[in-house]
């Protein structure tokens, strides 16, 4: 199995949250259309001022529109979440692709950096930190959590550079991802292309703990 492989996913999915499922080019450019702009009004006002009314003014469409697709605005918010995180998943493929890791923590760093980028080029990527707690998980969704993460980097790291795998190595990741998920998201609070003494730091935090566990001289095989 390739490393691509293990982080397969259709990188522009349209969110579980929609009312209806696209069969049509049309339906399919829609509700694009409507994330994006979504994505645009995350960026301007933040997620938690965002209205539906919003959405369809930016996308040009009606406020009808928008509930064909979303039943209210954290439809919208958690569809627009689970398109970044799966754009998320594919830059790391890329850069799997692109990079040929040597080492464990070469392909741990490309997630990392896949992660700045996305920051610094996606739209309303900010949304990756949105989550209602009044509401339970969908059902189907559990691909879109952190821990599916880091049981599929699991994986890569296992397969393809000899780590020990199984449970262990699974909450390790977690908690790394953990770590680097709060320490970017403050990179990238005031600074629009992140603070680089906090993207640095999320490196060094994040290789110290891991390399505490697995050293740091494990090479491809």
């Amino acid at each position: 199995m390739s490393l691509s492989d293990l982080f397969g996913g259709d990188p522009v999915v349209l969110g579980q949250q929609a009312r209806i499922e696209p069969t049509q080019q049309r339906s399919t450019a829609r509700l694009s259309g409507l994330l994006d702009a979504a994505a645009v009004v995350v960026d301007e006002v933040g997620f938690d001022r965002i209205t539906t009314a919003m959405v369809a003014e930016r996308a040009g469409a009606s406020i009808g529109t928008v509930y064909r697709y979303y039943p209210d605005r954290v439809a919208v918010l958690q569809a627009l979440r689970e398109r970044a995180v799966m754009r998320f998943r594919q830059r790391v493929v890329d850069q799997l692709k692109t990079s040929g890791p040597e080492t464990w923590w070469d392909a741990v760093d490309c997630a990392i950096t896949a992660f700045v980028d996305l920051y610094r080029s996606e739209a309303g990527f900010r949304i990756v930190h949105f989550a209602d707690r009044e509401r339970t998980p969908v059902s189907g969704s559990e691909d879109l959590q952190s821990g599916y993460f880091a049981r599929q980097l699991a994986g890569v790291l296992a397969e393809e550079f000899g780590l020990t795998g199984g449970a262990d190595l699974i909450f390790r990741l977690e908690v790394a991802v953990e770590m680097a998920d709060s320490i970017l998201s403050r990179a990238f609070q005031t600074t629009p292309n992140g603070d680089e003494r906090f993207i640095a730091e999320c490196r060094r935090v994040m290789h110290d703990y891991l390399v505490g566990y697995y050293g740091p001289s494990v090479v491809a095989v």
